[in-house]
């Protein structure tokens, strides 16, 4: 697995060894960061992730938020609460060089502390099958995780169901392999 653009571009970073931590498919991670800089939504992803503060919620090794890092955000706070994975994930930040710019917070996503502010941009790559998205969208709002009018990317198996939260508006759905991508706004 390897960082795919920006200031860290194929740098490789370590996975589990276990199958308890499902890191997001390099193609996958491809895709969403495409999606929010070019595709779609790049207007919206061109504005926030540039100096974004960014929430990357059941960070498992980090790919989401270390790719965030080097695509330009200026702070990231990983949520993580699986001991293995948060060794990972360290591991990963330091390997990096990006201890100043993230944060590393061993804590439930679905009963996350209050957050010191509010995020720009969320990335949730809940455990498939376990029903935990909408849990903790609403979960993390409520905490004070997600800014009014952020951009929150959910990945989830394809055959699961989403019930878009209230407050929070679907800008897009993709599917890729196994995974499915779903874009909210959250309606301030």
């Amino acid at each position: 697995m390897r960082i795919v653009a920006g200031r860290h571009r194929g740098r490789s970073l370590k996975t589990p060894a276990d199958l308890a931590v499902r890191p997001t498919a390099d193609r996958t991670r491809e895709a969403l960061f495409n999606i929010l800089t070019s595709g779609k939504l790049s207007e919206e992803g061109a504005k926030r992730l540039p100096g974004a503060r960014v929430l990357d919620a059941f960070a498992g090794t980090g790919a989401l938020g270390l790719e965030a890092l080097s695509r330009g955000a200026e702070q990231v706070t990983f949520m993580e609460n699986y001991a293995p994975a948060i060794e990972i994930c360290r591991a990963n930040i330091t390997a990096l060089g990006e201890e100043e710019n993230a944060e590393l917070l061993a804590c439930d996503v679905l009963h996350p502390r209050p957050a010191p502010a509010p995020c720009d941009l969320v990335f949730l790559d809940p455990p498939y099958n376990q029903g935990f998205a909408e849990k903790a969208v609403e979960s993390l709002k409520k905490a004070g995780w997600v800014a009014p009018d952020a951009l929150v990317a959910v990945e989830m198996m394809k055959t699961e169901d989403f019930e878009t939260p209230a407050g929070f508006s679907e800008l897009d759905a993709r599917t890729y392999g196994k995974a499915k991508l779903i874009f909210l706004r959250h309606e301030a």
